[in-house]
């Protein structure tokens, strides 16, 4: 199997009423997503994201709970988020849950070697 690309779902809805939600409701700690910290400062999205996910062997495509392709829904829906996986050849497969992208502490280094270890049984053959 093959990764043909990765796929991280914020813990947020987009457009411009879902993130001032998500912006208040994280400034009075009523809610958090793990995956943002990663992505993004406090104001902008992190240079070192945007090389990471520059450096990968795949695509890295980010969405908001209600932006998601229908496939990558239904997983959502049965392990919730935020969430990565990883789409291949035949299915959509979890590679960090919300514990692991939290115990990330925010740092796309972490995120990096993490990735890199939950997707490498994917890998591993070489094969799609």
């Amino acid at each position: 199997m093959r990764v043909q690309e990765y796929i991280g779902v914020y813990h947020a809805d987009g457009g411009l009423v879902g993130e001032t939600k998500y912006f208040f409701g994280h400034l009075f700690g009523r809610v958090h997503c793990s995956l943002c910290d990663i992505t993004h400062s406090p104001v902008r999205r992190k240079k070192a994201w945007d090389t990471l996910a520059a450096s990968l062997d795949a695509p890295f495509r980010l969405f908001h709970l209600n932006e998601m392709p229908a496939d990558v829904k239904a997983v959502v829906a049965r392990v919730g988020s935020p969430v990565v996986l990883a789409r291949t050849a035949t299915d959509v497969v979890v590679l960090l849950d919300e514990a692991q992208l939290d115990a990330l502490d925010g740092s796309v280094a972490a995120f990096a070697g993490a990735l890199a270890s939950s997707a490498a049984p994917l890998t591993a053959t070489g094969t799609d």
